[in-house]
């Protein structure tokens, strides 16, 4: 594939969620890539194993730590990767940004699919979309599954950087709530409330940040609707537009199942705290509240 990739107009675009009907009749389509981006906090190591045992057709493994962070630089458990980075696996998987995209984890989008598909967003590519139901609902489907590992693509080019606007780290998320901006905390709520804390040093919350965790997108499984999701997020944002929130969680993985969620239900704009809680904490100066 390269930067000439064939799309006949008549083919469907996703830029938010897709069926597993849908991507089930793409498979095949020259201008289709899917990416595997099951992960796991628990066991890291464990995801690309049962990559390697059964995957979609064609999927490549996006793995959370080496593909969708950069460990070199700073900024919270998954640091975001710098442009240059992340381009050059796009182009290793043969990804141009006249490619369709779809992304999926093991789970519900949170588990670093939404994280992989606000990346490429984040570069300005329109056409990445995620599995709705993920990995689960697929094979629930009896839809088709492959072993080993995919014919390794030809390597493509890809040029972008990211839109800076959408990333903010600790200062400027600081200075967002000095001017009145909302901050959405993605995680469970006895985490944000600081009972329970099973993965960072430090428990509790940033001071102002409003409680969302992402699992209230979804509704069996899936992504609520878009009209549900909508209603819910407007609720939420008080008459604030989208533009005006910033959404974190533990470490900048989660909190993109609230910007998916977001674009689906016709939000956009809002951005990523991209160290997230695990940033904030490194400088023991930040203050730190608990409870509701």
């Amino acid at each position: 594939m390269n930067d000439q990739v064939s799309i006949p107009k008549s083919m469907p675009r996703w830029q938010t969620l897709v069926t597993a009907d849908e991507l089930a009749t793409a498979l095949g389509r020259p201008d289709v890539v899917v990416l595997d981006a099951r992960s796991s906090l628990a066991d890291p190591a464990a995801c690309e194993h049962a990559y390697r045992q059964s995957h979609i057709p064609g999927a490549y493994f996006a793995d959370l730590d080496r593909d969708l962070s950069d460990h070199s630089r700073p900024g919270g458990r998954h640091p975001w990767p710098s442009a240059a980075a992340f381009t050059d696996r796009l182009g290793e998987w043969g990804i141009t940004p006249a490619h369709q995209v779809v992304v999926y984890d093991a789970g519900d989008g949170g588990l670093s699919a939404a994280r992989a598909w606000f990346l490429l967003r984040a570069l300005g590519h329109r056409d990445v979309a995620v599995l709705d139901g993920g990995w689960k609902h697929w094979t629930a489907k009896g839809c088709l599954v492959e072993v080993g590992t995919p014919v390794s693509p030809k390597p493509a080019a890809y040029h972008a950087d990211f839109n800076r606007a959408l990333l903010l780290d600790a200062p400027r998320v600081q200075a967002h709530l000095a001017a009145g901006g909302m901050l959405l905390d993605a995680r469970a709520s006895e985490r944000y409330r600081g009972d329970a804390e099973p993965i960072d040093k430090v428990a509790g919350h940033v001071p102002d940040a409003v409680n969302r965790p992402y699992s209230d997108n979804l509704e069996n499984g899936h992504f609520k609707p878009a009209a549900t999701l909508r209603d819910e997020f407007t609720d939420l944002l008080h008459g604030r537009d989208p533009e005006e929130v910033v959404v974190m969680c533990g470490s900048g993985v989660t909190a993109c199942h609230h910007l998916l969620a977001m674009e689906h239900a016709g939000l956009t704009g809002a951005k990523l705290f991209t160290g997230s809680w695990s940033g904030w904490i490194e400088d023991p100066a930040r203050p730190v509240a608990t409870g509701a």
